[in-house]
């Protein structure tokens, strides 16, 4: 059973893969901060935090915020537009990843991707897994274009 810290280790390494993978220029932050990785999406730089995401049935709970030991018990901290652009995360039962952009998941302690149909066929106020994969989410912050070419020119 990895801990917590393994598995945030996993999460960061393979969501940075991932978008290696996309043609996105990936950077680590050698510094203290709330966010874990760079990308670059030329000509934008998007501050990202890696989670790890636990399955349940069919969906995948992203938990958005970080618990830390502190001499008064437990301390839970919030990410704010301030901190960071985007969550991203890896979810090993499904080996994929999301990212998130903070500007439609700030303030929420969690969001929950809906994998598959839900019992009742609800479709609306469903947060689909699917919408949110890495490749889907990228094309829509604009970078299909800088990618294409990217990965062309060093192929």
């Amino acid at each position: 059973m990895l801990t917590t810290d393994q598995k945030g280790a996993v999460a960061e390494l393979k969501i940075a893969a991932r978008a290696a993978d996309l043609g996105i220029g990936v950077w680590g932050a050698y510094t203290v901060e709330r966010y874990d990785l760079i990308f670059d999406l030329r000509p934008a730089l998007l501050r990202v935090q890696c989670k790890w995401a636990s399955r349940y049935g069919d969906v995948a709970i992203v938990r958005c915020y970080r618990n830390r030991r502190n001499r008064d018990g437990l301390l839970r901290q919030y990410y704010s537009a301030d901190d960071i652009d985007a969550f991203a995360a890896y979810c090993p039962d499904t080996d994929d990843c999301y990212l998130l952009p903070i500007d439609l998941f700030e303030g929420r302690t969690e969001v929950r991707l809906r994998l598959g149909p839900t019992k009742n066929n609800q479709m609306q106020g469903i947060t689909w897994a699917r919408e949110y994969e890495l490749a889907a989410t990228i094309r829509r912050l604009g970078a299909v274009a800088q990618l294409g070419e990217r990965r062309a020119g060093s192929a």
